[in-house]
């Protein structure tokens, strides 16, 4: 995919400060960049975020790194130094937005506290990112995906009954915490659209996970009981969930009464719902592993691409467990432009495409991802720091 214009994205002329790292922040700054903004992406000298010397490299780039960061300028500065932070301050004048995931009190370490940051930047909005929070018992607590996995909650009702807690496969806190800044950013801008003020906008790893419990949470609350891990199977709803039919697996899915009757009309078997076993939700719930043999014997009977097109046909929510190589593969994924190209200079790499789409200003590829330090003297420049003055930057290993 080519590099287009900035001025064509919702984001158009807010200016972002990167201090993050690793995955949460990286992905919130790149959904800013996607939709527009322009990402100054700050690392150490030498040798950059971590992530770039992480994963599978292909012609010396990581395509890990890859994954979470483009649409991004790097400027490379060293923040402990003296003449790194004020170089900081000067970015922050011009800039609409400032990013970090340090733990709690990093920043202020650098002169850059909240009392600060509100004096001197009173438009800028700050989001920031920690595993628990900057308030509480945990808030110095370092803390990755793993933990807030697990400490959340989350990995306690995922897995079997008589399995170990699972935890999901991607770093799900860290997506969805970038998410939940990224949108919280957007709010204070719009915020200070019509007031001129700034604001901190925060977001745990933790606090994520715990508000994607949903139904599971409000059946917590109502009963004060534990929820139990069932695996594939829906923790409310009975048929609902993975069968084995002749080739494989095929998720079923209905979701109410009337699902379920077009479910079992499409296998032939209406009669069920005359059995008193089966003739509501909570007796189908009380009587699942029943039910599921019964189904079972008639699923196993044909392939899961017979069953997906009969399933569909009578409208019962249905589909194919695919691996990410189908996935890709899919018509629909490609229709949706769900794998992306970036033109690098060591040559092209796939990424996952945008997940959210704007008819009039859609997201879009503005920059490939940059090598370490590869726009310093540009921004520098933005900041009247050139020749000699620059020169002396570099010899002092301050960029």
């Amino acid at each position: 995919m080519t590099p287009s214009s900035h001025a064509s994205g919702s984001l158009s002329g807010i200016r972002v400060i990167d201090l993050t790292r690793v995955i949460s922040g990286p992905f919130c700054t790149q959904i800013l960049g996607d939709h527009g903004a322009d990402v100054v992406k700050v690392e150490p000298p030498g040798r950059g975020d971590v992530v770039r010397s992480q994963g599978n490299m292909v012609n010396g780039e990581s395509w890990y790194f890859a994954q979470f960061n483009r649409n991004k300028r790097s400027l490379t500065l060293d923040l402990r130094s003296e003449e790194g932070k004020a170089i900081l301050h000067r970015l922050l004048e011009g800039a609409d937005v400032l990013v970090e995931n340090f733990r709690p009190g990093v920043l202020g370490k650098m002169g850059l506290d909240d009392d600060t940051l509100r004096e001197r930047y009173p438009r800028l909005v700050v989001g920031r990112i920690n595993g628990f929070g900057s308030t509480g018992p945990y808030r110095d607590r370092p803390a990755y995906d793993f933990i807030a996995q697990a400490m959340s909650g989350f990995m306690g009702v995922n897995g079997t009954a008589d399995g170990e807690p699972m935890r999901a496969a991607p770093p799900i806190s860290d997506m969805v915490a970038s998410q939940n800044l990224a949108f919280g950013i957007c709010a204070a801008l719009v915020r200070r659209a019509s007031t001129g003020q700034g604001d901190i906008v925060e977001t745990a790893l933790t606090n994520g996970l715990i508000a994607m419990m949903g139904y599971l949470a409000a059946e917590f609350f109502a009963t004060d009981r534990v929820p139990s891990r069932t695996g594939n199977d829906h923790p409310m709803l009975y048929p609902y969930g993975l069968f084995r039919a002749s080739d494989g697996e095929v998720a079923i899915a209905p979701s109410n009464d009337t699902m379920v009757r077009r479910f079992l009309g499409a296998l032939d078997m209406l009669h069920l719902l005359e059995d008193e076993r089966f003739a509501d939700n909570p007796r189908r719930m009380a009587n699942r592993e029943a039910l599921r043999k019964i189904l079972d014997q008639v699923i196993q009977t044909r392939r899961v691409e017979e069953w997906i097109a009969h399933l569909n046909q009578a409208g019962v929510p249905c589909g194919r467990v695919h691996d990410l190589r189908e996935t890709f593969a899919d018509p629909q994924v490609q229709a949706q432009e769900m794998r992306l190209e970036l033109a690098q200079a060591s040559g092209r790499v796939p990424v996952t495409g945008f997940p959210v789409k704007l008819r009039e200003a859609p997201a879009s590829i503005y920059h490939p991802v940059p090598r370490l330090g590869e726009h310093t003297d540009e921004l520098l420049a933005e900041l009247g720091i050139e020749g000699q003055a620059l020169a002396s930057l570099r010899a002092g290993k301050v960029i």
